[in-house]
């Protein structure tokens, strides 16, 4: 073990999700997610994502505050692993695979890696709250932008039939060694998005960013069968209507708040 490791925190005055991205792919490395910031944490000097980081802020005119310190290392790993704690959403308990199984709960396992979703951010919490209640035995569901494929897992949970895909390679590899330690399957997975689908799904789950959900509106809308529901989420309050106005044409079932985050369920009521 070295003696010393980098900690770069990065706090964005908004937009935490994108720039959450830009450090998973800059550094390559488990990053750990805060209330309104990322942090990343290297053997090696992260002096040059951190200048990274600002350049992509400056040109984004987004403020962005970072700090980077070295730190004498105490075994970091062990201590942030003690600080990620089990959750109940929905039917569905999710924890680490170092901590113990809870009673009347489907069990979910993910453990933290590159990829997003450990079903604490409100995104991730909401959709799992969706899933519960709207995916049922012999669905056929597809997680669009899988990330660590736990939306995915709590619908096979569920004995859904489910494909995955995303547009980030290393998300799809996060998301079946996750569907192998939770011990359950997929169908299909792919690199790439909704457009490559090729039937059509009971329920579709976006849990993406507002701006991608908008430009991938109608290939989502594609894979809904008749009385298909739609599971969109990432959608930051004042982005809201912005999202309904592109799903006009389907039902809107529910809305599920939680803080400024919303997660929507729209039906497609044709025939």
């Amino acid at each position: 073990m070295e003696d010393y490791y980098y900690e770069l925190e990065v706090t964005p005055s908004d937009n935490i999700e994108i720039f959450t991205d830009l450090v998973t792919t800059l550094t390559q490395n488990a990053i750990e997610e805060c209330q309104n910031s990322v942090i990343a944490r290297s053997v090696e000097d992260l002096a040059d994502v951190e200048f990274g980081i600002q350049q992509f802020a400056q040109a984004v005119n987004i403020s962005c505050e970072t700090k980077l310190s070295k730190k004498r290392n105490e075994d970091w790993i062990a201590q942030y692993q003690k600080s990620v704690k089990s959750i109940e959403v929905g039917k569905f308990y999710v924890r680490p695979s170092w901590e113990e199984a809870r009673e009347n709960a489907i069990d979910l396992i993910i453990d933290p890696a590159l990829s997003f979703g450990s079903g604490h951010h409100e995104t991730t919490n909401t959709c799992l709250q969706a899933i519960s209640q709207y995916v049922k035995e012999n669905n056929d569901v597809i997680d669009v932008g899988c990330g660590s494929g736990i939306l995915g897992i709590a619908a096979s949970k569920l004995q859904a039939n489910v494909d995955i895909c995303d547009t980030d390679e290393v998300c799809i590899k996060d998301s079946k060694v996750n569907f192998s330690l939770n011990k359950t399957e997929y169908k299909d997975a792919w690199v790439g998005s909704a457009l490559k689908a090729d039937k059509a799904y009971d329920v579709v789950i976006a849990n993406i960013v507002a701006d991608v959900l908008v430009i991938i509106s109608n290939d989502l809308k594609k894979c809904l069968k008749p009385q298909g529901i739609l599971i969109l989420s990432g959608i930051l309050d004042k982005h809201l209507n912005r999202v309904l106005k592109k799903f006009d044409n389907l039902t809107t079932v529910e809305i599920i708040e939680k803080n400024e985050w919303r997660t929507v369920v729209v039906k497609n009521e044709g025939v």
